[in-house]
């Protein structure tokens, strides 16, 4: 079984990051409040930002080693990423948005596989579409597809439904709990929804000022919150401040 393993430490802006995860089949859910360190740590896992120290493998093989001085190049790390506000290109179609960034020896079979991406997610119908003309969960759609056209070995999502209005939260929700299930493939979600936790369902971990400060599965944390944070948000109240610096 494929995992993707981090332990890894380093900056972003003033906030000191020192994080270990692993995640393997199931979804790991990661949450904190705003400032948390997050998405900086996607980045770190990704390629798109160094770490100082630590280590990152996936599936055995070692993406980043501070100290063997090993760090794969982001296009060469078989991860994809999926960002909160999906980054579509606005002048490309559907399909050429999903072709955009797939590794092939031809233009013909990047189109292939962009073709079986938007046939995967049921969203062939949407090909032809640019991003102004879909609604939101549309573009969800499309933007995972065009993840999973470039065949990455590991998911990193970033608040993949943050941007949906309340109303296509749920069934977008449900569709993608469904497909990582079935996709099976390492994978990290950061979320500020309690109910996208649940959704997940699979081990969620807190971070808080840059650190891991408790992990488990939801109803776990629910019966013994160790932070103000984490008690607010099994409650599943919205509105959560930032921390403190």
């Amino acid at each position: 079984m494929s995992a993707l393993e981090v332990d890894v430490g380093g900056r972003a802006g003033a906030l000191a990051i020192d994080v270990a995860l692993r995640a393997s089949e199931t979804p790991l859910v990661v949450v904190g409040p705003n400032g948390a360190g997050k998405t900086s740590l996607l980045m770190m896992i990704l390629g798109a930002a160094t770490p100082r120290r630590g280590r990152i493998t996936l599936g055995g093989v070692t993406l980043f080693d501070h100290d063997e001085d090993v760090d794969v190049p982001l296009e060469r790390r078989c991860l994809g990423f999926l960002p909160q506000r999906y980054a579509l290109f606005p002048h490309l179609d559907a399909l050429q948005n999903v072709a955009y960034g797939v590794v092939a020896p031809s233009r013909d079979e990047r189109r292939a596989r962009a073709l079986d991406a938007l046939r995967e997610l049921d969203i062939s119908s949407l090909a032809a579409r640019r991003p102004a003309a879909l609604s939101a969960g549309e573009a969800q759609r499309v933007a995972l597809a065009r993840t999973l056209a470039r065949r990455p070995r590991a998911l990193l999502l970033d608040e993949p439904l943050a941007a949906l209005d309340v109303s296509v939260r749920r069934d977008v929700r449900r569709f993608l709990a469904d497909g990582l299930r079935a996709w099976r493939l390492p994978t990290v979600v950061v979320t500020h929804d309690r109910d996208d936790a649940a959704a997940f369902d699979g081990d969620v971990l807190v971070m808080e000022r840059g650190e891991v400060v408790q992990r488990g599965l939801l109803a776990e944390l629910e019966r013994r919150p160790k932070t103000d944070f984490v008690r607010q948000f099994t409650s599943g109240r919205r509105g959560l401040p930032p921390l403190a610096p």
